[in-house]
């Protein structure tokens, strides 16, 4: 099971796109739906599957850190 996770992003090179996802820059394939920087996204196996509403992302990055707490020091 595929767990999808939001990211915004942070640069677009071509079809891929750059993201910070928690902290960690990961690359997405985005050639199925349209990107801007500063985007909220929805990534799933390496895809960027929708472009979220902020509010919707941020709650969404609030649920997911409480389950799953980001790496510290």
């Amino acid at each position: 099971m595929c767990l999808a996770v939001p990211a915004r992003v942070v640069g677009i090179e071509g079809p891929i796109a750059v993201l910070d996802s928690r902290g960690s820059i990961v690359r997405a394939d985005a050639s199925l739906v349209s990107i801007r920087v500063g985007d909220f996204v929805l990534v799933q196996a390496g895809l960027v599957t929708q472009v979220l509403d902020p509010a919707e992302a941020e709650e969404q990055l609030k649920l997911l850190a409480e389950v799953f707490p980001p790496p510290g020091p």
